[in-house]
């Protein structure tokens, strides 16, 4: 790990290609396997199900993995190329261990290997028993650059869509969505054609859009501008009640209203947990406030950014009795702990991020209503979220900058120009970061990224307009970060 710069970020391991040659995936992939051994959840002849994105590198990295679990005796099945919560589903249906070849929304210079439990995703102490995995490379297996020569081949592949797609229609229904023209976004996400199928099951007429070969980095935290200018141009002939589309994994949402307008995922989350009566909702520190002032639950627990942290919680409100349990992240993954059931029909579980189902929450709970995509978000409490990154900023200088940064916090801000625009600084929150609240009402986050060389700002505010206004101050203040950098 240390030798090739691949490491574990907030979602399993990530690197650039040419750092994850076919040895370390291989070597990555037996320390797995051996440290699920320990738990009793692998062992010869054990089945381990794989799968991935539609990044150029994938089908590589995917034939090293298969070779490491065939090394190990395990009986790889390939589930071929789809979403992220449709290999989870298969594979946490049967008890049985899985991976995904994935770099979720980064560009397609770099991948990462997102790997699963039986019954749940790979949490930190998970990946601390992964670290201390003893791992021999098999003799003639590789040359001298770590590229796999040994004979290795995907399986056929089992056809996990279906069981995806019954998921959704058999819980809202065969016409939940009967009325609505939905614009599908698919670029290169690896569910485009689910998602198609998905909204065409519940009722939904499905208008394909910017579907591409070439490898498209969606980021639903950060939204290029591009794809703002795209969804406005597909809105504006007013025939699309909302756009749907996903990140490269199809693990993300993100939804437009009808006037080609991007939605943020924690509003999604919001809007979700209301529609599937949580009790329980676990949110990273980084989440809209709304949810706290809407009143939706009496347990709300925030945690540190990413999904194995908010897998910890919404168990732990499972393990309290506090049911349903569910949990989501400020880029639209949604996250089901425990059964939901409404109307006489049941959700199962599905505690990894879920795409399709936030979405589904709020388009089906327009219909309901008889409301826009638009109105159902005006009856949310108004306070508005923005975020972007700066690139190319690598994590230990970001991390360096930030702890400089916190050692006076009131004359950092001072120095930085952001006390003129917002005023002091009343409370701070270092769970993940330094999210500081102004006496104005407005939030300022800022965290170094545990995926990619970037430093994440997210605002908060009263308006739009406002939000805006200080997360351009602030992404304009902090590019003196980079210093040497550039």
């Amino acid at each position: 790990m240390k030798q090739s710069g691949v490491a574990f970020g907030t979602s399993g391991a990530r690197g650039l290609v040419d750092a994850m040659t076919d040895a370390v995936c291989f070597a990555y992939t037996v320390g797995y396997l051996r440290y699920l051994a320990e738990q009793g959840e692998f062992s010869p002849q054990k089945p381990v199900a794989v799968a991935g994105d539609l990044r150029p590198s994938t089908p590589r990295i995917l034939k090293a993995c298969v070779a490491a679990i065939e090394s190990m005796q395990g009986v790889p099945v390939f589930c071929g190329y789809v979403p992220t919560p449709a290999l989870c589903l298969y594979a946490f249906d049967r008890g049985i261990p899985s991976l995904m070849v994935t770099g979720s929304h980064i560009p397609a210079d770099r991948n990462g290997i997102k790997f699963n439990r039986s019954q749940g995703e790979f949490l930190k102490p998970d990946e601390a028993g992964m670290r201390c995995q003893d791992v021999v490379l098999p003799d003639g297996w590789f040359d001298a650059d770590g590229t796999l020569i040994h004979p290795t081949s995907l399986p056929d592949t089992v056809n996990v869509i279906p069981a995806y797609v019954a998921r959704y229609r058999d819980f809202f229904g065969a016409d939940a969505l009967s009325g609505l023209t939905l614009g599908i976004y698919e670029h290169s996400a690896v569910g485009r054609d689910a998602l198609v199928t998905i909204v065409e099951a519940l009722g939904a007429k499905a208008v394909r859009l910017g579907r591409t070969e070439e490898f498209t980095p969606v980021d639903t935290e950060a939204v290029r501008s591009e794809d703002c200018v795209l969804a406005r141009h597909w809105a504006q002939d007013g025939q699309l009640d909302a756009i749907l589309t996903t990140d490269g994994d199809s693990d993300r949402p993100l939804l437009a209203d009808g006037k080609g307008e991007w939605l943020r995922g924690d509003v999604l989350g919001i809007v979700a947990a209301r529609y599937l009566a949580a009790k329980a909702i676990t949110t990273p520190v980084s989440s809209n406030t709304a949810l706290e002032r809407s009143g939706l639950s009496p347990h709300i627990y925030r945690t540190r950014i990413g999904s194995p942290f908010v897998v910890a919680g919404m168990m732990a409100a499972v393990d309290a009795g506090q049911t349903p349990s569910v949990g989501y992240e400020a880029n639209g993954g949604f996250l089901l702990a425990s059964d939901v059931t409404l109307k006489g029909r049941t959700l199962r579980a599905l505690p990894t991020r879920d795409s399709v189902l936030p979405m589904l929450c709020i388009l089906v709970a327009a219909q309901q209503a008889h409301k826009s995509v638009q109105e159902i978000i005006l009856d949310l409490p108004h306070r508005f979220t923005v975020s972007d990154r700066i690139v190319g900023l690598p994590t230990a200088v970001s991390q360096e900058k930030l702890c400089s940064f916190k050692s006076n916090i009131e004359n950092s801000v001072e120095q930085m120009g952001l006390g003129a625009l917002c005023g002091s600084v009343t409370q701070t929150d270092e769970t993940d970061g330094l999210r500081m609240t102004f006496d104005q009402g407005d939030i300022v986050h800022i965290r170094p990224s545990g995926n990619a060389p970037e430093l994440r700002v997210y605002v908060e505010a009263d308006t739009q307009q406002r939000a805006t206004t200080v997360l351009k101050f602030c992404l304009h203040a902090l590019e003196g970060w980079r210093g040497d950098e550039r």
